[in-house]
């Protein structure tokens, strides 16, 4: 589950990792009074409106027009995602900022084409700033540690330092049996070159944002940057987090923190039913139960010619109810000229899934061709229920011959 940069900020306090201040808004009327009343009336010189979206590279990204396409301006100069506001007039600057951006679409690097709809915006101090770096807290799968990383390679993508100069990242992976040390607070400002004050203030800082990472349930906390200001303070300019979805239970109150209209359509319709679905741009849908399964399902369908319109993992409990709604959101794709269903019969038995797709068939409708295969407990009753149907499935013996039925319907 993610959450946006505001409400990343305001859980960050609630542990004393230093952030700026900062007031959500969600029109230009109110970003231009909130910018007078607690920014430039209490004596801030420059302030920063920030979009608000679950996407990264805001800041290089640019706003258009949703009607027109066209790039958006204020006093001559194109609206980025983030725009630093100073000199003269600030408050409505923020008005005429906040109105540029409101209701418009961002696109970065990170969007696409696509884009996604600006519909809030943080309006928040600004600091002055010696140096960028960067921090991240996450769980490395392949020692079952989490590890944090930290660079100075601040406000670029993580992914291009790890490519360009692995080397100007520093990591230090978390022993669970006896937690985050002090030893290793202190490796992580050596090796990012920290000295004096600037040392001193980061020590505290990470052992915060660690603290935090825990106790929030996280499955990634990034500031990015994390910036040195000119007094030798380290304080967290940006800042992402993602919930661990299995953890959130013992959080009740992050439900509300959800903004569905950052989230796929489709995807949203398909967590009210627990299917574990996620919307691609591909032509064939698929239907699996058990995810390592799916990927290799997904990648059949790629060699076969086409190219999946979804991730879905039905689980364990692939029964009517869950097939039929499975079937209902994946037809909701208007890119889906297939389907294919793949089930390995382990916990669930293959003739109930048979009985399952029947009597979902008959319930929602599929005007596209649809692959079966079945393998695992039942399979053979399971196969001969769908071929005794009379409904028009092509059904597959094996992994292959589901293949070649996928690459026949796009022949």
């Amino acid at each position: 589950m993610k959450i946006h940069e505001y409400q990343a900020k305001d859980l960050l306090r609630r542990y004393d990792v230093p952030v700026l201040k900062g007031k959500v808004v969600f029109s230009a009327e109110e970003a231009g009074r909130i910018a007078h009343e607690e920014f430039i009336s209490q004596g801030s010189k420059v302030i920063v409106v920030k979009s608000q979206i679950h996407a990264g590279g805001r800041g290089k990204g640019t706003i258009y027009d949703v009607n027109t396409g066209n790039e958006m301006q204020v006093e001559g100069k194109t609206v980025k995602g983030v725009n630093v506001l100073v000199g003269g007039n600030v408050a409505d600057k923020a008005f005429q900022y906040a109105g540029a951006m409101l209701g418009n679409k961002l696109i970065t690097i990170q969007t696409g084409e696509a884009g996604s709809i600006v519909r809030r915006m943080l309006i928040e101090d600004g600091c002055s700033i010696a140096k960028e770096y960067y921090a991240s807290i996450l769980l490395d799968r392949t020692c079952g540690k989490n590890i944090i990383m930290v660079s100075t390679e601040g406000g670029m993508e993580i992914e291009k330092v790890a490519e360009e100069t692995p080397e100007r990242i520093i990591k230090e992976h978390v022993d669970p049996k006896i937690g985050f040390q002090d030893f290793q607070a202190r490796r992580l400002a050596f090796g990012l070159g920290l000295s004096g004050d600037a040392f001193k203030s980061f020590i505290p800082f990470i052992k915060k944002l660690v603290n935090a990472y825990y106790e929030l349930d996280c499955s990634m906390l990034e500031i990015n940057p994390l910036v040195l200001t000119t007094d030798n303070k380290f304080v967290a300019l940006d800042a992402k987090i993602n919930f661990d979805d299995n953890a959130i239970y013992r959080h009740p109150e992050f439900i509300d923190l959800r903004d569905i209209d950052e989230e796929d359509p489709l995807e949203v319709e398909a967590s009210k039913f627990d299917l574990n679905y996620i919307k691609l741009d591909g032509n064939v849908g698929c239907m699996v139960n058990g995810a390592g399964l799916a990927m290799a399902t997904m990648d059949m369908i790629q060699n076969a010619g086409g190219s999946p319109a979804n991730f879905l993992d039905v689980g364990g409990g692939a029964n009517v109810e869950r097939i039929s709604n499975a079937f209902r959101i994946m037809m909701s794709d208007p890119n889906v000229k297939a389907v294919l269903i793949n089930i390995f019969g382990g916990i669930v038995r293959c003739d109930k899934v048979a009985d399952g797709i029947i009597t979902a068939l008959k319930n929602v409708k599929v005007d596209v061709p649809v692959i079966v295969r079945l393998d695992g407990t039942n399979a053979v009753e399971g196969l001969a229920t769908l071929k005794n149907s009379g409904m028009d499935f092509k059904v597959a013996a094996n992994f292959e011959e589901a293949a070649n039925l996928v690459a026949a319907v796009f022949a």
